[in-house]
């Protein structure tokens, strides 16, 4: 994997609290991973209604005499999720706190994450409420993952980063691929709610469901190697995107070999389908962060300023002025 570790210049005292929220935004998409894959394995392993009540546990906050697998992974998802939404208001307080130390979009996108986290603890209880409703549990994995894409994204601006100016078009490609993966994802989560899956193969009902996740890819392939492509063809390209773009090739080849064992053995192995959903997680996080960094490439000063001024430009620059573009 590539490291995106905020690494703050000596002395830059005003950059300190953007590195501590950095921090804590990138540690907050490390743990929404972990919780999608939580409960990822909680839908497979039938725990969806373990705890029949909502927010309680069988009416107290720690089961103890109904407690077994099925009720600790529903519990455990549970908790998990609430020390999401309190990482969340804090860092609005942070962000908010340290505004003049911070982009000025900075705010504005820690309350839209906050604003997700609230939306999708309001589905995680209409999932329980609603009876596990199809509906309802793709669209709490899909705001999960809009969750998890609006944490890395905030992360990885906030990262320090000097582009090379060749990025090109590779940014608007990286975000049709991050967009075909969401799809997928939507479609992946629909198959299972729905347990196309098994329907299809027993008496031909939802096989258009299942056909379409089939079918789905193809456009988020060849998406995806377009950019793995186009990161090999631009020989100046900077050695983070290039290291991104072979994490994404690693990824996509083990995501459809998982796709592939999945389908063969027809989700009755646990782990393949745990993980088959946490790779296509990680897939989307890489394409968004490669996104990201491609953006700031494009847009760098000193894409734009001749060559012997580039230096001069970054040596009268004050340290708190350069901000990511």
């Amino acid at each position: 994997m590539v490291d995106i570790t905020f690494h703050p210049q000596s002395g830059d005292k005003p950059s300190r609290p953007r590195e501590w929220i950095a921090r804590l935004v990138l540690g907050m998409a490390g743990e929404t991973l972990f919780l999608m894959a939580l409960g990822s394995a909680t839908r497979v392993m039938n725990a969806g209604l373990a705890c029949p009540d909502w927010p309680l546990c069988y009416g107290v906050l720690v089961p103890q005499k109904q407690m077994n697998l099925q009720v600790f992974l529903e519990w455990f998802h549970r908790l998990t999720a609430s020390s999401m939404g309190l990482f969340a208001i804090a860092l609005v307080g942070l962000c908010w706190w340290y505004r003049r130390n911070l982009p000025k979009w900075t705010p504005w996108i820690s309350l839209l994450a906050l604003f997700l986290v609230v939306f999708q603890g309001i589905l995680g209880a209409f999932t329980v409420t609603e009876l596990l409703r199809f509906d309802i549990v793709t669209a709490h994995l899909g705001t999960a993952l809009l969750f998890f894409i609006t944490l890395l994204s905030m992360g990885v601006a906030l990262q320090p980063y000097q582009g090379t100016g060749t990025a090109g078009k590779l940014p608007w490609v990286a975000v049709i691929a991050a967009l075909c993966v969401y799809v997928q994802s939507i479609l992946g989560a629909l198959v299972g709610s729905r347990w196309a899956f098994h329907q299809c193969l027993s008496d031909s009902a939802l096989c258009t469901v299942m056909n379409s996740h089939i079918g789905g890819v193809f456009p988020a392939t060849l998406a995806t190697l377009t950019l793995i492509i186009g990161a090999w063809r631009t020989p100046a390209l900077h050695p983070s995107l290039r290291r991104l773009a072979n994490s994404a090739g690693s990824l996509l080849v083990l995501q459809i070999a998982l796709g592939i064992a999945t389908f063969k053995l027809r989700l009755q192995v646990e782990p393949l389908t745990i993980a088959h959903q946490a790779i296509g997680a990680l897939l989307l996080g890489v394409l968004v962060t490669f996104a990201v960094f491609a953006f700031r490439d494009v847009a760098d000063p000193a894409v734009d300023i001749p060559i012997e001024f580039a230096s001069l430009n970054e040596a009268i620059a004050a340290p708190g002025d350069q901000q990511p573009a």
